[in-house]
């Protein structure tokens, strides 16, 4: 079972009343609230909300983006920048930032899209959202993980 399966199985059973939680209960408006199997419901509000917050984040990986390359004045190709021999390993690790970065915040935009879509009540049901979403992986593989290495730990 993916990671999405399992997290949406947990959304589900939560919604359902095994922890109280309904998420339905963040906007109670008339034709918002959708149930679905299980008596899950979700509302547009909650969808809407958790799509503006990834916009959000990608709005501050822009940031990011824009102060990370003021930083890099005076580190153009060729440069000594002040007789640092670093410079060039600094221009790559700079490169190789940017490129994730981008990655990054292209997969907010897409991650929005998909939650903005399932609050519109775009897909026809679970699995067509299911579906989206396992689009994702995809068009954006995650990076393997920095550092050690647990190996038989």
């Amino acid at each position: 079972m993916s990671t999405f399966e399992m997290e949406w199985a947990q959304m589900k059973r939560e919604a359902s009343g095994d922890t109280g939680m309904s998420l339905a209960s963040a906007d109670n408006k008339p034709g918002w609230a959708q149930g679905g199997s299980g008596g899950v419901k979700s509302s547009k509000k909650a969808w809407t909300t958790a799509g503006r917050s990834v916009g959000k984040l990608r709005g501050d990986i822009k940031t990011a983006l824009t102060k990370l390359e003021e930083e890099q004045t005076g580190l153009g190709a060729g440069s000594k920048s002040g007789g640092i021999e670093s410079a060039a390993a600094q221009r790559e690790l700079y490169s190789s930032w940017k490129r994730y970065l981008k990655g990054v915040s292209g997969k907010c935009g897409a991650i929005q899209d998909r939650l903005e879509r399932a609050g519109d009540h775009q897909y026809k049901n679970d699995e067509a959202t299911k579906c989206a979403f396992d689009g994702l992986d995809v068009l954006y593989k995650d990076t393997k993980p920095v550092g050690g290495d647990s190996r038989g730990r």
